[in-house]
């Protein structure tokens, strides 16, 4: 699954883990619903009579992609949007009207934010709520080497740029489809990307106790503090390479930035916090309709 869908799953959890009764509409046959079902929660496919069936009783809605913003908006309930991109708002009446009419937005990072101000929204219609991540038992006993990369299709994560920029430090890059499993294992994390709305991949590498990589790009400076909690680079293969060769030949500044990182999301961006601020949107929300 993609970080959305993650932050979904994990944010369904916690509610229930709240004793709020939440239900999941989720594209037929997607990830995501699997893996809900897998865990027992309350899930079915999205669709129209789906949605109206669902919503009966229902305090609010809660969208998290454009799909879903649209048909909540037809059955008349306060809507919560939830806004993970980087990119502008689109132009035009229809989103103009589609941004409009939800009730209130949660943005996952200062920078999501500012783009949805750039659009005339209004600041109090806006909370940030960042992502966030379980955090695992710490493993600082465990044999950790080698450079992480997520293998994804998506031409915006970088793949090219991350093989050209390995080449030039002379050191191999992993790619994975399953960074939970390959975490542990792992002596650093580079995320290099050309749109973050924040980096929840990111957080999970910190939550690991990885030492991080990332792009100056979007939301991930809000998340990596540059020679304290990550190292930040631009996206040209040759800093790229320069930031690995710094990081794996000082174990100091090496060690440093895996607690500062762990740490840092510990405090900040657990998905513990991330609901409890959920949580308090609709609650706050709630006291004014």
């Amino acid at each position: 699954m993609r970080g959305g869908q993650w932050q979904v799953l994990y944010l369904l959890r916690g509610l229930v883990a709240k004793g709020q009764e939440a239900r999941l509409l989720a594209p037929q046959g997607s990830d995501l619903l699997q893996a809900a079902i897998a865990q027992r929660l309350l899930a079915r496919p999205l669709g129209l009579p789906a949605l109206l069936s669902a919503s009966y009783g229902v305090d609010l809605i809660h969208a998290h992609d454009a799909r879903a913003h649209t048909l909540a908006l037809l059955i008349g309930k306060p809507l919560v949007v939830s806004r993970r991109v980087a990119f502008p708002v689109r132009r035009g009446f229809p989103s103009h009207w589609k941004y409009q009419h939800a009730t209130h937005f949660i943005a996952i990072s200062e920078f999501v934010k500012r783009t949805l101000m750039e659009r005339a929204l209004d600041e109090a219609r806006i909370t940030v709520v960042h992502d966030g991540v379980p955090i695992p038992p710490r493993s600082e006993g465990a044999h950790r080497e080698g450079i992480l990369a997520i293998d994804s299709d998506d031409p915006g994560k970088g793949r090219s740029i991350i093989e050209k920029a390995a080449a030039l430090a002379g050191v191999p890059v992993a790619f994975s489809k399953n960074l939970s499993r390959d975490l542990p294992e792992a002596g650093a994390f580079l995320y290099i990307t050309e749109s973050e709305g924040l980096g929840s991949a990111v957080l999970l590498a910190m939550a690991h106790g990885v030492p991080v990589i990332a792009s100056a790009i979007g939301g991930l400076p809000e998340i990596v503090e540059d020679g304290k909690t990550g190292l930040l680079t631009s996206n040209e293969p040759a800093a790229i390479a320069r930031q690995i060769q710094r990081l794996l030949h000082d174990r100091a500044l090496l060690h440093d930035l895996a607690a500062n990182g762990r740490e840092r999301v510990e405090k900040e961006f657990s998905s513990e916090r991330m609901t409890r601020g959920t949580i308090d949107v609709y609650e706050n929300l709630g006291t004014r309709l």
